[in-house]
């Protein structure tokens, strides 16, 4: 499953944006209505399976399928529905910001660099900031620090898979991924949940913008295509 369509680095992350913007792409098929479905949320990774930082992040993903209407079984071996889950975050690139005056004879020695997913197994890194030439002061100005900051961004993702229990077959997948100042999972995955279950399921084969503001504040969908 491809994300890819739109550069992440149009999601116009600044230092200090207070909005959450995900990019969500989900695919479909044949997804019962909740009405006699039960549930049970497992890890997709076996390393995450029985941990309590999984437990906690399953449990949101868990709530939003309550809202859906879907029952949680007594265990995975009674559900008619298998959810697995997964999420992770990349160990960061830097980015270079202008923070003034532009010296006309510098230009930023780091550029975004688009990626196809690595998969958890690859992990994150795909896309990132990274030194598109060599260093170089160009004219030596001296005032160079004072024009530009720098602060480091993170990739972040989940991705859910929901699997008929009778036959194994596969009935939805979704991957939601981020850029973002931050890097601390318990403020990532319950915001990337949020994104994954807005519009749920969507349609199919559409990566669609998902904004959601902090402190409880609504969501926001951008309806454009990708």
């Amino acid at each position: 499953m491809k994300l890819a369509v739109l550069p992440l680095a149009a999601l116009g992350l600044s230092a200090c944006a207070s909005n959450f913007n995900a990019d969500v792409s989900r695919f479909q098929s044949q997804l019962p209505a909740p009405q006699g479905q039960t549930f049970a949320v497992v890890a997709d990774d076996p390393a995450l399976a029985g941990g309590l930082e999984f437990s906690q992040y399953a449990g949101f993903v868990a709530q939003q399928m309550e809202k859906l209407g879907y029952r949680p079984a007594a265990s995975a071996d009674s559900a008619t529905l298998i959810v697995r889950f997964d999420y992770g975050v990349d160990k960061g690139r830097e980015r270079i910001q202008s923070t003034g005056f532009r010296d006309p004879f510098y230009s930023s020695w780091y550029g975004f660099r688009p990626g196809g997913w690595g998969g958890w197994g690859g992990g994150w890194g795909g896309r990132g900031y990274f030194p598109n030439r060599a260093w170089g002061y160009g004219w030596q100005d001296p005032f160079f620090d004072r024009d530009i900051s720098s602060y480091t961004i993170y990739t972040s993702g989940i991705e859910m898979k929901i699997d008929r229990k009778a036959d194994g077959q596969r009935l939805f997948e979704g991957r939601a991924e981020a850029l973002s100042t931050s890097n601390r999972m318990q403020y990532l995955v319950p915001n990337l949940v949020e994104a994954m279950f807005t519009d749920f399921p969507g349609n199919s084969g559409e990566t669609t913008r998902i904004s959601v503001r902090p402190e409880d504040q609504p969501v926001k969908r951008d309806n454009r295509r990708r």
